[in-house]
């Protein structure tokens, strides 16, 4: 069976930077570009006419920035499938945070190895979520530090023992085959886990899952 092409777009408001990423895609196999927007306003009128799997998105940028366009895609329900990575020079904890918790999946800054672009889109694509290993821990620790809350054990959202279990494995980054490998139990029941998890936490995705469970002392980060 002949592996699905990922079809990526990239809205960033620099034409070299755009040319760049553009020709760092034809390298990976099974990933096409297909669009490319300057801003976002620019990209929603774009996506009228075909719909990336995953879009690279800038966060500062003229006319609409990557935080008001992650607002108008995520509200948007043409556009609930579509996986969105920030793309920014920023690591600001605050900002990143914010802009999972409005529903982008993932982030990546725009001095990383071609590598990880693959990695990003892939990981993103197949597991909904994608932190960068050189700023994710540093992110949640700093989240973690921030907040003065008790920690609440999952009990004021109604997790089972199970629920806990299964987000704590999430926030440290295993796929869902390797939680249920971990745990005996098929992908197929830790997809329902994943999903009731972001229905009671009341988040867009795993990526705001994993900040929101952060945020609230839900989990532990080491």
């Amino acid at each position: 069976m002949n592996e699905k092409v990922i079809k990526v777009g990239i809205t960033d408001d620099h034409l070299l930077f755009r040319e760049g990423v553009k020709l760092i895609l034809e390298n990976f196999e099974n990933i096409e570009f297909i669009l490319e927007a300057d801003n976002g306003k620019d990209l929603l009128t774009k996506l009228k006419n075909g719909i990336p799997d995953v879009v690279l998105l800038d966060l500062e940028m003229p006319v609409m920035d990557g935080i008001e366009t992650i607002k108008e895609l995520k509200a948007n329900p043409a556009y609930q499938e579509l996986k969105v990575i920030i793309l920014t020079m920023h690591t600001e904890e605050r900002m990143i945070a914010y802009a999972m918790e409005l529903g982008a999946n993932g982030y990546i800054t725009k001095d990383a190895v071609p590598s990880e672009f693959e990695l990003a889109i892939r990981t993103v694509y197949s597991q909904d979520y994608y932190f960068s290993d050189h700023v994710s821990q540093a992110m949640l620790k700093g989240l973690r530090n921030k907040t003065k809350k008790a920690p609440k054990i999952g009990a004021d959202y109604h997790l089972t023992a199970r629920e806990t279990e299964v987000l704590q494995l999430i926030a440290e980054g295993f796929t869902t085959q390797e939680i249920g490998d971990k745990l005996f139990l098929s992908k197929r029941t830790i997809e329902g886990h994943r999903k009731n998890l972001i229905s009671k936490l009341g988040v867009r995705n795993t990526a705001s899952l994993v900040v929101k469970a952060v945020k609230e002392n839900l989990v532990v980060v080491d």
